[in-house]
């Protein structure tokens, strides 16, 4: 394999109902760092149906160049015209980085699209380098998040990488930037299209995703029941917060999976994050570290969460919660 002729930095940038998703800016942030290091240009690949509206927020964001795959089979995600799209761009351009969003779409492109382009792909990362000899450095975390692993994609190309929504930090638009909007065809084989979309139906969802709060107000283990997490919304509702959960009180039934912070679960970077009985495990770090300014409080003096804490309180959330939200409420 030449290496040398695979060349450019690829994103994925995923859409639904029309709408780019966050994470797509979030990586092409990150690809515009790779690609700078690299002296080589950002590509945004935007598959959908009258959607090229949107491309210049991508140019903004960083990306020198968006191809636009405007075809009704690719106007809701389907796995089939998806990877069949996504891999001729692919075979055609011949990137030397592909990043992908570790979104629910995302999970199930990258493993199929790795497989028909026979290379390597490494989930959920939460840092991205270029090495010395220009290899990328995909870190993530193994063994259950007890340690960290930086994996190499020596021997093919393109080296692909998702990415959960969060772990990158967007850049700030920048709508003098210049770049070009490419249409690209595509031929499908639609003999192989044994799904079809017959009817779309959405659940009612949060009306904030964590991941775009502010301030997250975060119960663990020791809130203990549902009891405890309602003192935590009030706290929450007198300082214009958010409540999230560890995996423990998910496990347990008392908060749902979409609220819960961790490497099973979401990465945030709130302003403010408040770990309320959260003992610190690795795995709960993953998904908060970053954030701005952490508070924790914990019984035990010797909770790992105090290390990674701005301001740590040893005592009981029962009793300081309820103090803190009365304080808070006249003021």
């Amino acid at each position: 394999m030449n290496k040398e002729q695979y060349k450019g930095v690829y994103v994925f940038a995923e859409q639904r109902d029309g709408v780019i998703q966050n994470v797509a800016y979030e990586l092409i942030g990150k690809a515009r760092e790779l690609a700078d290091v690299l002296g080589e240009e950002v590509c945004a690949i935007l598959a959908g149906h009258d959607s090229d509206k949107q491309a210049p927020e991508l140019i903004a964001a960083g990306a020198d160049r968006v191809l636009y795959l405007d075809y009704p089979e690719l106007q809701d995600y389907l796995t089939e015209p998806y990877v069949q799209a996504i891999t001729q761009v692919i075979q055609d351009r011949k990137p030397s980085i592909v990043l992908i969003g570790a979104t629910t779409i995302g999970r199930d492109l990258g493993p199929r699209i790795s497989g028909r382009i026979h290379t390597g792909l490494t989930a959920d990362c939460t840092s991205l380098e270029i090495g010395e000899d220009g290899n990328l450095m995909m870190t993530r975390p193994a063994f259950g998040g007890n340690l960290m692993a930086t994996i190499l994609c020596k021997e093919h190309r393109p080296q692909m990488s998702t990415v959960r929504p969060g772990v990158m930090r967007q850049k700030e638009r920048n709508y003098k930037r210049n770049g070009e909007v490419e249409k690209v065809k595509i031929t499908f084989d639609k003999s192989k299209f044994k799904v079809r979309l017959i009817e779309t139906v959405k659940a009612e969802k949060a009306k904030v995703d964590i991941t775009e709060a502010n301030v997250l107000v975060s119960g663990g283990r020791g809130v203990r029941n549902a009891e405890g997490f309602k003192k935590l919304q009030e706290f929450a509702k007198t300082i214009n917060a958010q409540v999230s959960s560890s995996r423990a009180m998910v496990d347990a039934g008392i908060m749902a999976h979409d609220v819960q912070v961790g490497q099973t679960g979401k990465t945030v970077r709130p302003n403010l994050y408040f770990a309320l009985g959260i003992s610190g495990a690795i795995q709960h770090l993953a998904g908060m570290e970053e954030s701005e300014y952490i508070i924790a409080i914990n019984k035990d003096k010797f909770a790992p969460i105090f290390n990674s804490a701005d301001l740590g309180i040893v005592g009981d959330v029962h009793k300081i919660i309820p103090l803190l939200t009365k304080k808070l409420a006249r003021e």
